[in-house]
């Protein structure tokens, strides 16, 4: 057994929905306003990820919402996806990559390394040339492994290639989206022994507790209610048992919404937002997969329980 670490002060990344109107037009404020809510809450936005619909979005809109995340958090901390888009078979395209992180840079962010098709394709040795060549680049940068649920392009790397990443000092932490507690404990257990600093982001959305094993957490499920999953971890910290009866609800809130097809997800979260009161439409991104209708009393049903906390 992975042995559980009481009280551990626990960091958390949210990746940001964007929120879309019912003209299929991107919702500036209603974005803007769950990044002020996140980051009131006291975890960092990430912004360009899946969760934003990143590869998806046009060059100039992704830009744009780099703008406007600096423009709403002031001097606050934030996170931002590196898009490249290719195709299967693409070779590598390192220009593309230093264009992406030299814009995130511009506005201010910390990059999270997104995988693509050029990227993944690579050799180990190359693939480690490639990050350490981002490393370069930005004083400070984050890795992603996005399992192939996710999208096509993603790959979770063999053990000995994370082992690399941890000798690139200007990787400070690793996103691992598996959707695998074997495979993450893996990589704690590595950490632990080579680079205890190295944060662990945990992605796995189907098992949000890994932060009571030493991971932090980069999740699309935590943009659904950055406020409860802040008072779930303050309740860590404190060594508080309700904080078993919050993540509960979570998980359960997870498992309902990221069941297949996975990338519905973010129509799930737009469908709870929505709910919620914080955005105007349910409406996704137009190349979202969709979730019926008869999801809505489900998603209200957890949400119910949920504010069952709000004066904990």
């Amino acid at each position: 057994m992975f042995p559980v670490i009481p009280r551990r002060k626990i960091h958390g990344y949210s990746a940001i929905l964007l929120p879309y109107t019912s003209t299929t037009e991107v919702d500036w404020a209603a974005f803007n306003a769950h990044l002020q809510r996140t980051a009131q809450a006291g975890l960092i936005p990430a912004v360009n990820m899946d969760t934003g619909y990143a590869h998806l979005l046009e060059p100039a809109t992704r830009r744009e919402v780099l703008r406007q995340t600096r423009q709403t958090l002031g001097n606050s901390p934030f996170v931002a996806g590196t898009v490249v888009v290719d195709r299967p078979g693409s070779a590598f395209d390192a220009a593309a990559y230093q264009h992406e992180i030299e814009q995130i840079l511009t506005f201010g962010g910390i990059p999270v390394i997104f995988q693509s098709y050029g990227l993944t394709g690579l050799p180990p040795d190359r693939l480690l040339e490639a990050y350490a060549g981002f490393g370069r680049l930005a004083e400070r940068f984050i890795a992603f492994e996005l399992g192939s649920m996710f999208a096509p392009f993603g790959q979770i790397y063999p053990l000995e290639v994370f082992e690399g990443l941890l000798g690139i000092p200007q990787c400070v932490a690793a996103k691992h989206s598996s959707l695998s507690r074997r495979l993450e404990w893996q990589r704690l257990q590595l950490r632990d022994r080579l680079r205890p600093d190295f944060q662990i982001l945990t992605g796995n959305d189907l098992a949000i507790d890994m932060v009571i094993y030493g991971s932090d957490y980069l999740l699309g499920l935590s943009t659904f209610a950055p406020d409860y999953f802040a008072l779930r971890d303050r309740w860590w910290q404190a060594g508080d048992p309700r904080f078993y009866e919050l993540n509960d609800v979570l998980q359960y809130l997870g498992w309902f919404a990221f069941r297949h097809p996975t990338p519905a997800y973010r129509h799930s979260a737009a469908q709870f937002l929505w709910l919620r009161g914080w955005i105007a439409s349910s409406q996704p991104h137009p190349l979202c997969p969709r979730r019926p209708r008869s999801d809505l009393p489900i998603l209200r049903e957890i949400l119910h329980r949920l504010e069952q906390f709000k004066d904990a």
